[in-house]
Parts: structure tokens; sequence; C-alpha cells
């Protein structure tokens, strides 16, 4: 039987979708907003689109990525302001019992670590750990195939560690993507566009960068060393800057580690936006 599945990927602004054949190619992509899931609208979208492919194509399951902490029963357990009223929408219960198919959901930064695992930069690893670097920073860590999320699904919220008491702030607030286009801005250039001065060593930029890189790196070496994974992988949009990006935390990183005793393969991951919509049906693949 050929398996073809719907993926989802639900973010604070839009919600992205297609599907996924056994061969891993992704065809038929849509998007729309979330309209700031106003009455309860990021739920009926869902079953509107599921309804519409399934009354085109023969679908065999159902993957959802979706901010938010994702409960045992695949209810969304937390959700912040970024979508309202979205915490205790019932996204497993209602997909299953509309379309009579098998529904897995996972948290974004799961998802994004799971499609890379499926597909992309740690394909064949044992162990991988992501560090998503956007909005804010979160963490998912998959060992031996099997996500390790906590007994309460709180596990690698990492963008909380660290805080600061002295400027009431912690990791995220120092060391996210947002942060450092919040610092930007008084210089009127955009994150993509002061790495591309940095690389030129043109000043601030270049000071500037490598400030942000060692501000992230303090969030990564504990990762890496109550972890120990196989591969770490930096992911967000920024992690199309590549082996520069490498590069840049392997140097900040290199005080805060005892030399030589940390092996862990930092990449960038491979998959960019499409992660998440191939992490959403990873276990159905299986």
């Amino acid at each position: 039987m050929t398996e073809l599945f719907l993926t989802f990927d639900i973010g604070g602004t839009s919600i992205k979708y297609g599907l996924i054949d056994q061969q891993l190619q992704l065809s038929h992509q849509g998007k729309c907003l979330t309209e700031q899931n106003k009455d309860g609208f990021i739920l009926k979208q869902l079953l509107k689109v599921t309804a519409s492919y399934q009354a085109q194509y023969p679908l065999t399951g159902i993957g959802v990525s979706t901010a938010g902490i994702v409960g045992a029963a695949g209810e969304i357990q937390y959700a912040g302001p970024t979508i309202p009223g979205y915490q205790g929408t019932p996204i497993k219960a209602a997909l299953m019992a509309q379309s009579g198919l098998p529904v897995v959901v996972v948290n974004d930064v799961d998802a994004a670590l799971l499609g890379e695992q499926l597909t992309g930069a740690a394909k064949g690893a044992a162990s991988a750990y992501c560090v998503a670097l956007g909005t804010g920073i979160g963490g998912a860590y998959v060992e031996n195939g099997q996500l390790m999320t906590g007994v309460h699904a709180t596990a690698n919220s990492i963008g909380y560690m660290l805080y600061d008491e002295q400027t009431q702030t912690n990791y995220e607030q120092r060391a996210s993507t947002l942060t450092l286009e919040h610092q930007l801005k008084p210089y009127g250039i955009s994150v993509k566009d002061a790495f591309s001065e940095a690389k030129l060593g043109h000043a601030p930029y270049d000071q500037m960068i490598k400030t942000w890189a060692e501000e992230v790196a303090t969030g990564i070496a504990p990762v890496l060393l109550l972890f120990d994974p196989e591969v770490l992988l930096l992911g967000g949009a920024v992690s199309l800057q590549g082996q520069y990006l490498v590069d840049l935390l392997t140097d900040a990183l290199s005080p805060l580690l005892p030399p030589e005793l940390i092996q862990t393969k930092i990449r960038v991951a491979k998959l960019a936006d499409k992660a998440q919509l191939y992490g959403a049906v990873a276990d159905l693949c299986k």
C-alpha cells in the first residue's frame, strides 16, 4: 500500500501544509495565515484543509508540527501570547474524529529535529540536539530514535535558562536572533546583511555578531556537557549562515569547555523551513 501523509506546520503567524509520500517527496504545498487564531481559526483551518485533501488524495496519516507545548493526548498543553486562545486546542482528537486516520502532533522544535534526522543534517546520528534560534530559543533532543521531552513535556525549554539577576534577563532574551535584530535596529541593517558585513570584517558588525555568538555559546556549552550528543544542530533562519556560523560558535565555545573533551559535531540545519513539515510525519514514516 502506498503511503501518503498530509503534513502541517503551525507557527505564530502562518500555517504551512503539503503532502509527503514514501519517497519523502514534498508536494502540493499551501500556506495561510493563522488570523491570530480568532474564534478558533487554526483548528477550523486544519479541519478544512484535511477535508479538502482527503477528498482528492488517498491519505494514510496526518502529522502536525505546532508552536507551543503538546500534551500526551495531542492537545496544546501550553501556548504563549503569540497565538491567543490556542491553549487547550484538541488537535489530535479533532483531526482523528473527522478523518478516521492516525494523527501525530509534535512541538515545532521537536519536529524540526525529527525532520533533520529523517532526511537532513542529523540523518544517521544516534543522538542529536537541536538549538533553534529565532524569536526565542528552543531545544529538542533525540536519542536512539526517541524524543526526550520529559515527564511534563517541558524538557529542553533552554530559552529560560541562565537567568541573570543583574539584567533580569534569561538566555533567549540575550541570545535570540530577535535580540540581535533589536541591537542592529539603530544601524538600519538586517541580521542577514549584518552577517554579510561581518564576513568582510566591517565594523561595527563584525564585533556585534561575535558578541552575539559568544552569548549563544553560553547556552550551548551546558547542553554539550549534559547531553553529549553525536550531533548538535543549529536551526532557525540564521542557520542559513552555514559554516561561518558554525565557526563563530566553535570559537566562542572554546573558552567555555575543557580542551578536547567535547567531540560533538556542530552543524547547521539542512532543511530550512521544510524541516517541521518532514518532522511532523517522521513517526508515521517508521
